[in-house]
């Protein structure tokens, strides 16, 4: 996979709400929906320390570690892939990105930035 030199990356999708953001020319961009509504229930529970957040979250953290250990050792082997081939191999760059994902979903519900719990899941 060949990757643009940087700047000629294309535009970010604009935002759902009514406000872009600055447009920084970095190819990374985080983009988290504000929610129409959320639970006063599972706000009213969440105000002492994330505390029932958190405690829903213990399977997906346990998992989230032990992938963690793995993308470690996976980016390790693929900055010697890049070293010796030229090239992120597509499969390593896919899983990295998508532990990524699954790390970016689990925090955004544990700091109530969505009620949506996030599916075991690296796709996006």
């Amino acid at each position: 996979m060949t990757y643009p030199p940087p700047g000629d990356y294309p535009p970010a999708p604009p935002m759902a709400m009514s406000a872009q953001p600055p447009n920084s020319g970095h190819p990374v961009q985080l983009t988290i929906q504000r929610a129409e509504s959320q639970s006063r229930v599972l706000a009213i529970f969440t105000i002492p320390f994330f505390l029932v957040r958190f405690i829903v979250l213990i399977p997906t953290f346990i998992v989230l570690y032990v992938m963690g250990v793995a993308m470690f050792v996976v980016v390790i082997i693929g900055i010697w892939a890049i070293a010796i081939t030229g090239h992120y191999p597509e499969g390593m760059h896919r899983f990295a990105t998508g532990v990524l994902r699954w790390q970016v979903r689990a925090n955004a519900y544990l700091l109530a930035l969505t009620d949506q719990y996030p599916p075991f899941s690296l796709q996006p």
